[in-house]
């Protein structure tokens, strides 16, 4: 995939690229976001200028504890420890700024993080939950040596590197690379999300 992807930007040569990479993308540990890791490595090489939009944990991915936050008030969480905050944005804030990254204009290659107007810790999803629904939410962790039976149980083939990129994000291994002062703030807050997939989903 990433050859033709390449093949393909040789072809076109467009004047620039904008690619959606993903927060962690440096790092050295072989986990489920790899491939982004490769994408660059690969694009990096690429004789246009090329930027890499890396956003942090999807505020969308949210949508997977909807049933469990309403029906029980619990939300079972791979991240830990529970009070931990961990750097998120909704897909709308990525689409956005990824427009504006193609307005500009810029050489080489360069690297933009974005997260939303503030980073949210397993405890602070379940308190988001328990304000858009109405009632008291908590966070569980699940435990990390019941992890492979549970993917497995859920259908998936290959549980490894899903798990290696949880333990990323926990261990602190996945994480931004830029200084803190340059990464871009989402606008979108956590709870305007939560609504909308309630509304939708729920």
């Amino acid at each position: 995939m990433i050859d033709a992807v390449c093949t393909a930007l040789l072809k076109a040569r467009p004047e620039k690229v904008v690619c959606l990479s993903t927060i962690g993308a440096q790092a050295g540990e072989n986990n489920l976001l790899t491939q982004r890791t490769l994408m660059e490595q690969a694009l990096r090489a690429m004789p246009m200028p090329v930027t890499f939009l890396r956003p942090g944990w999807f505020m969308e991915n949210a949508a997977s504890d909807i049933a469990s936050a309403r029906d029980d008030g619990v939300i079972a969480s791979y991240l830990q420890p529970l009070d931990k905050p961990v750097p998120r944005v909704a897909t709308g804030d990525v689409g956005r700024v990824a427009a504006e990254l193609l307005q500009q204009t810029w050489s080489g290659v360069r690297i933009v993080e974005l997260e939303g107007p503030r980073r949210v810790s397993p405890n602070g999803l379940a308190s988001a939950f328990a304000r858009v629904l109405g009632r008291p939410v908590s966070a569980e962790p699940v435990d990390r040596e019941t992890w492979q039976a549970l993917f497995l149980s859920q259908g998936m083939k290959h549980p490894v590197p899903r798990m290696r990129m949880l333990d990323g994000f926990n261990e602190g291994w996945i994480h931004f690379e830029t200084d803190p002062d340059e990464i871009i703030r989402g606008q979108v807050e956590l709870d305007a999300v939560l609504r909308q997939l309630v509304s939708h989903l729920g």
